[in-house]
């Protein structure tokens, strides 16, 4: 899965407001464990994510619970099966394609090839 425009305005916005401590995220402890955003009711953060509440939630468990999550999933699967001698390479390459991408982007006429800039990429 790839982050949509909206993931990444959603993700920014988060962050701004993990950093005044409006929102915070817990893991619960219950079965099945999960990532739980806490702090977010109140018109101050549906207005500062302009999201309902429930889009807020929905947009929250689709990045923490889903997303992210599931790819360390992938890679403990990989790893339980080949090992982890590929680890550090695959987060070199990670990180070289992400750079990249940020240079690619700086560039006008390559926008149109901008994987997060896809308005409609999101709605599954």
């Amino acid at each position: 899965m790839k982050l949509s425009q909206k993931d990444k305005e959603f993700l920014e916005r988060l962050k701004q407001l993990l950093d005044r401590e409006v929102v915070w995220v817990e893991r619960t402890y219950e079965t099945p464990l999960r990532f739980v955003l806490r702090g977010n009711y109140g018109d101050h953060v549906e207005g500062k994510f302009r999201l309902t509440r429930q889009g807020v939630r929905w947009r929250f468990w689709r990045l923490f619970n889903d997303m992210y999550v599931s790819a360390y999933e992938t890679i403990i699967f990989i790893e339980k099966h080949l090992g982890t001698n590929y680890r550090q390479d695959a987060l070199v390459i990670a990180h070289a394609r992400f750079e990249l991408r940020q240079q690619v982007l700086k560039d006008l006429s390559f926008k149109g090839a901008n994987l997060y800039g896809n308005e409609d990429e999101d709605r599954d």
